[in-house]
């Protein structure tokens, strides 16, 4: 499992990473896809009924886009949630630890998100900070399987000698990784904002 684990982050990072660079929205990306696979097999209609989640056109009864809002919002969840599981065992690997961060994390997700919504929009570099923190843990996750290794197509079912890496640490390089990113994106922010001041001053004179 560690090896899966460490393989989904390793994946997430390298996703986030070509996000960034691109300026795309994990969030929205993923409504996108859930939303899509809903529509593909559920019977939905184009328009609206008031808040009704069921309507009936030309006699037949047809779920409307409010479902499909609600879909989204719980699947997001769901995703966010897959790859917060790995990242967990990254730091602990206490079954119940694991199992309420991850039950407190699905009850209040989005609505922290709304919360911290226009400071999200400053940490401009907020992308590549995730993508270096998923990216170790999932390195820290496949050192850890490899060191635990009983897989017999794996150095024939023997522990492989490679050096782990620790708690402490981790928490350490989450917490630089994370001041390094909140600071760079607020000065890019503020720089970015001064230059828009300067171009609208320029062209009001």
């Amino acid at each position: 499992m560690f090896y899966l684990f460490g393989l989904i982050l390793l994946v997430t990072a390298v996703q986030l990473l070509k996000k960034g660079a691109a300026g795309e929205d994990a969030a929205e990306e993923a409504d996108n896809i859930i939303i899509r696979l809903a529509r593909r097999f559920l019977h939905t209609t184009d328009h609206y009924d008031g808040d009704r989640l069921v309507t009936r056109v030309d006699g037949k009864r047809m779920l409307t886009p409010m479902l499909l809002v609600m879909v989204a919002i719980g699947g997001t969840d769901i995703l966010f949630a897959v790859d917060s599981i790995p990242a967990i065992y990254g730091l602990t690997q206490e079954p119940y630890i694991v199992f309420a961060a991850t039950a407190f994390s699905l009850m209040g997700l989005r609505q922290l998100y709304f919360l911290i919504d226009g400071l999200l929009d400053r940490l401009v570099h907020l992308s590549y900070g995730l993508a270096v923190i998923l990216g170790f843990i999932g390195v820290k996750l496949v050192l850890h399987a490899l060191h635990e290794n009983n897989l017999p197509f794996i150095n024939g079912g023997e522990n492989v000698p490679v050096p782990e890496i620790s708690t402490g640490l981790s928490l350490i390089v989450i917490v630089a990784v994370l001041a390094v990113t909140v600071i760079s994106s607020l000065l890019t922010s503020a720089a970015r904002a001064r230059r828009e001041d300067e171009e609208h001053a320029a062209q009001s004179s």
